[in-house]
């Protein structure tokens, strides 16, 4: 198991912050399983503001993943249709134990000079 660090838009950071959002959603899976995510809100935000355990990781076909995730996804579905358009294979970390940092946090922090473009090993 790893940590990876993950760049999300700055609306959807504040619908995984409320509970609306308990899905990330990747088009490409990390090799190493991640324990947990470490949220970077990108601009105008530009800083590391929390973290989320991953209670588990849901890898289907765009359609089942769906109908797996679609209540608790934070986007409606044609967001969610056009992000995996013409892709076979969709996945979705599911989070738990959703924490803000007292403080939000510079990506020199970590040890990263520039925001990840999709996700980071931390």
């Amino acid at each position: 198991m790893s940590n990876i660090m993950l760049s999300i838009q700055p609306q959807f950071v504040e619908k995984i912050l409320s509970g609306e959002k308990r899905f990330e959603f990747r088009k490409v899976k990390a090799k190493l399983p991640p324990e947990k995510i470490i949220i970077y809100s990108t601009s105008p935000i530009s800083q590391v503001i929390g973290e989320a355990d991953v209670e588990k990781i849901l890898i289907d076909t765009p359609e089942n993943l769906w109908d797996l995730t679609s209540v608790h996804s934070g986007i409606d579905e044609m967001f969610f249709k056009n992000y995996y358009k013409n892709r076979n294979e969709a996945v979705a970390y599911e989070l738990k134990n959703v924490t803000v940092y007292s403080e939000p946090k510079d990506l020199k922090e970590f040890g990263i000079n520039a925001a990840p473009q999709s996700f980071v090993y931390i």
